[in-house]
Order: structure tokens, then sequence, then C-alpha cells
């Protein structure tokens, strides 16, 4: 690896992010690291996303454009295209701090087996004034084991594109995005991949801004596929760590996982919420309550927590 300033790639997939890429584009190029290549894949975007790439001038910047394949195909193929000796896959609208790349690759410090990570935040409505900082995410350098667990138990941990830069080498090792998946792709990916390194290293003076809430996006396909493909990464990334412990602990972060997919796929999914709660019973059972607050706090109290879903699914999709 290059002493000092080796050359980083971030790969980016993009797909109808026009109203957003601009912002997340202008985030890497006021980076006061130099030395990076943007690899932007436009995955048949059917908005100005193509137009807007195809202006813009910095010769870092490369773009690729390609029929509609999924987010990991695209992230596939940016790396494919890459060169760097350091990787960060982003996505289309999100947002770095200014110092975020060079504090990340110092923290590296020319070590092939150690991926960066860095603290992170939600803001809403395209506004950063309504960023806040996570503050139960664990900013601690640790085995990747161990942070894995740490960052699980009792809690839904973020493994968020943007956060970590990773070591070409690594990468090699553990292998690319698995095509198969669309929803939540990113859990199975990032286990996979973090137990491949040796050590994984907080950056101070790093922040990830992580664009929430927005209609259409990823995060907020429920089709069947996308439930389907949540189950898969889920039980994928929960083998991967069950395969570095077998544990009451690892068996209940395992669990408490699957258990958040019959929560959020009740009723619409019967089929996938069936095989989380097999699972959940395979693996001991787990005591993680139905998310609720407000008015949903008041009907779970009353009518239960399916009941609650129930109605709150048929209100969602009323005509």
């Amino acid at each position: 690896m290059e002493r000092n300033t080796p050359l980083v790639s971030v790969c980016m997939p993009a797909y109808n992010a026009g109203e957003y890429i601009a912002d997340t584009v202008k985030s890497i190029i006021d980076q006061s690291y130099t030395n990076w290549e943007l690899i932007m894949v436009n995955d048949g975007s059917t908005d100005d996303t193509a137009t807007i790439l195809n202006q813009l001038t910095d010769t870092r910047i490369k773009v690729f454009h390609q029929e509609n394949k999924g987010p990991s195909a695209a992230s596939n193929q940016a790396f494919k295209l890459s060169k760097g000796k350091l990787i960060k896959f982003m996505d289309a609208d999100d947002l770095l701090s200014p110092n975020y790349i060079q504090n990340q690759v110092s923290v590296i410090n020319d070590d092939e087996d150690a991926i960066a990570f860095a603290a992170w935040g939600r803001f809403y409505n395209n506004s950063l004034k309504t960023f806040r900082l996570d503050d139960d995410f664990l900013t601690k350098s640790m085995k990747p084991a161990e942070w894995l667990i740490a960052s699980m138990t009792d809690k839904q941990v973020m493994l968020q594109n943007a956060m970590f830069l990773i070591p070409r080498r690594i990468l090699e090792v553990s292998g690319l995005w698995n095509e198969t998946l669309s929803l939540i792709n990113d859990f199975e990916f990032f286990i996979r991949v973090l137990l491949c390194a040796h050590e994984l290293r907080f950056t101070n003076d790093a922040i990830l801004y992580y664009r929430s809430g927005l209609a259409g996006s990823v995060s907020t396909i429920t089709s069947a596929k996308g439930a389907e493909s949540a189950y898969h990464s889920v039980n994928l990334g929960t083998q991967y760590l069950l395969q570095q412990e077998t544990s009451t602990r690892v068996n209940r972060i395992a669990a408490d996982c699957f258990q958040r997919l019959v929560y959020t796929f009740y009723p619409q999914h019967q089929t996938v919420v069936q095989k989380a709660a097999l699972k959940v019973k395979e693996l001991g059972g787990s005591s993680i309550t139905f998310p609720s607050g407000g008015y949903t706090k008041i009907l779970t109290s009353v009518l239960g927590w399916k009941a609650t879903q129930y109605l709150k699914f048929i209100f969602k999709n009323r005509g």
C-alpha cells in the first residue's frame, strides 16, 4: 500500500438519485484528502440522474451507465472499475464531513488488515439542521467479532456503506456483494467483510450524515422479494457470527434479528414471518418487544402487537 496517501476509491451505485446526488458528490469533492477516485454506476435510473452525472467535470470522477441490475450488482461493478488500495462504498444520497476520508486513511495507517469506521447520525427533510448523532453507536476500536457482538446485544446494529474504509485486500478475501440480495443487503455483506479484518479502528472527527425518511428508497421497499432478501441477509449474517462463537449470547443476538423481521413484515409477508418466527424458536427465543411509541404504544398495550401492526398496515394501504 502506498504510504501516507494511498488512492481511495469511492464506489457509488445510483438509482433515481437525481434530487440528492449533486450534494453527495460535492461532499466527496470537498474532502481535505485529495487522492481519491469516485466510481459512479448509474443503475438504470429513470429520472435525471444520468444527465447530472454526465455533467460532472472533475477528472477523478468516472461514470458508468448500465441497465437496472440492483444495488449489489451496481456496487460490484463500481468495485471492478476501481483502482484504489482503499475502498469506500457509499450511497448516492448521504454526506461525509470534510475530513472524513483523511482521518480514516490516517487511522488505517497502511495496515491492510484493519478497517476504519466512524460515527454517524440521521437527518431528515433534506436539512442538516435536523441532524442528530447516534449516541448509542459503539465508538471503540475492537476485534471485529467482539465489536459486532457488543453492537448487536439488545440493540440493532448500524452497518451503513460509507461508515467503513476497507483495504482492497480484505475485499479480495471476503468476496463482493451478494447479488441475490436487495433489501438490507448491507447486513450480510458487512458482517462477512468485517470478520475478515484483524481489527476495527474507530475514527475520530469523522461523521457520516445519513439521509432518512426518503419515500421509495431501497430501505422502504416491502415487496415479497424485498422481504425474502431481508430474511436471507439476516440468515447469512447471523450464520457468520455463529461460526465465530457458539454461545447463548450470540444465539440471543441472532434470535433478536429474526424477531425484528417478524415485527417488520407482519401481516403482509406471512411466509417470511413464519420462517423468521421458527428461527427465533430454534435459537432459544427473543425478549425484544414490539417497537412502539405514542398512539402505537397505547394500542399495543390494549390490543397486542399483532392487532396493532395489522391496523397500521390497513391504515397505510387504505385506498
